[in-house]
């Protein structure tokens, strides 16, 4: 659904900063893969594995698919796919960023990393490692674990009170928002996860203030509490921002968000999945889930219905004819809605944005008061 929702292209920029097994990336990959085969008309319905490996797409691996993670057992998982040896999957700790110059002068992490490194270094705005220039940034960060340590706090604004004092800890999440909008240029895009209390506990409005005062809040996705069972029940919403960029994309004020609530999860209470009665076209198992179509395979859901929203609004990254009655038809199916800043603003002194709260029913209800 992210990578759907964000259409990266194969001269735009990549990067997962807690990546873990490498999804984000990978599924970028294919995605990007399928506008490459469609560039040459070619079959997107070919198997990936069966494949020979075109130069366009192993030097979009090598060069534009990043990821970084704090974990050095995370999944290298680039290397497979790129199919050289490469990688740019970085055992890094990603918040900690004035280390990262120590960690790289150590030679047992050069030995594997160096090469990765290197690329990652084009990508910085300046010389030191605070910021980058990546076109797309998509992350799931860890949700447990506070951060007290002030030296770290105090490279933040998240990080501070009122008054800049730094805080005596903070969820690790908090800072991984304002860490991630720091690898982006001006006009870059971003996914990430948060837990759900971010989207809607008044202790966090600062947190939503800061998001909006010089990004654009381009859709919240809402998920169910079991969509990341059975490995965790933390009911979190997907949360799409763009930077705003003078030159291409300069600010405006009272525009509309998309917001969408996952009606189908895919899983049960035990976190086991649920399956389409029907088949891939492969032959494989379908999740039963409304976040995308999955190529066609199933039913429209918030991806397709986003894409047309974006369409609309004039967002350069979705381009191409934009069909109203079937924008209509998907806001009706996924009980969906577009809502614009200034409205949410007056409507909810807390500055609320979780699509559960602005489903369709709540608007109708405002609407009648």
């Amino acid at each position: 659904m992210c990578v759907k929702m964000l259409n990266p292209r194969e001269d735009e920029t990549m990067i997962d900063t807690a990546s873990g097994s490498c999804g984000f990336p990978v599924h970028t990959i294919f995605h990007v893969r399928e506008r490459i085969i469609a560039d040459k008309g070619l079959d997107k319905n070919r198997l990936f594995t069966f494949e020979k490996k075109s130069a366009r797409r192993v030097d979009y691996v090598n060069e534009k698919a990043f990821a970084v993670d704090f974990d050095e057992k995370a999944a290298r998982t680039l290397n497979l796919i790129a199919g050289d040896g490469q990688t740019n999957v970085l055992h890094l700790n990603t918040l900690d960023y004035e280390r990262w110059d120590e960690r790289t002068k150590d030679g047992s992490w050069t030995d594997i990393y160096s090469e990765g490194w290197k690329k990652l270094k084009k990508t910085r705005a300046a010389k030191d490692n605070r910021a980058f220039t990546f076109d797309i940034l998509m992350a799931n960060p860890p949700f447990a674990g506070d951060i007290k340590e002030s030296r770290i706090l105090a490279k933040y604004d998240l990080g501070r009170k009122a008054k800049g004092a730094c805080q005596n800890e903070i969820g690790r999440d908090i800072l991984f928002i304002e860490r991630n909008l720091d690898f982006l240029r001006p006009g870059g895009r971003m996914a990430i996860a948060p837990p759900q209390g971010r989207f809607n506990n008044s202790s966090d409005a600062y947190i939503r203030a800061f998001l909006a005062e010089l990004r654009r809040i381009l859709a919240v996705a809402g998920l169910r509490g079991d969509t990341f069972k059975p490995r965790a029940s933390t009911k979190t919403s997907a949360l799409f921002v763009q930077k705003w960029d003078e030159k291409r994309r300069p600010k405006v004020e009272g525009y509309p968000i998309f917001f969408a609530a996952m009606q189908e999860s895919g899983k049960d209470n035990s976190g086991d999945k649920i399956h389409e009665p029907l088949q891939g076209k492969h032959g494989h198992l379908i999740v039963r889930r409304d976040l995308f179509n999955r190529g066609g395979e199933t039913r429209d859901g918030i991806a397709e219905a986003f894409v047309e929203f974006a369409k609309k609004d004039g967002l350069s990254f979705l381009g191409g004819p934009f069909d109203d009655a079937k924008r209509k038809a998907l806001l009706e199916y996924l009980e969906a809605s577009e809502i614009r800043l200034s409205e949410l603003l007056s409507e909810n002194e807390r500055f609320g944005i979780d699509a559960e709260f602005v489903k369709k029913e709540y608007l109708q209800i405002i609407n009648l008061l």
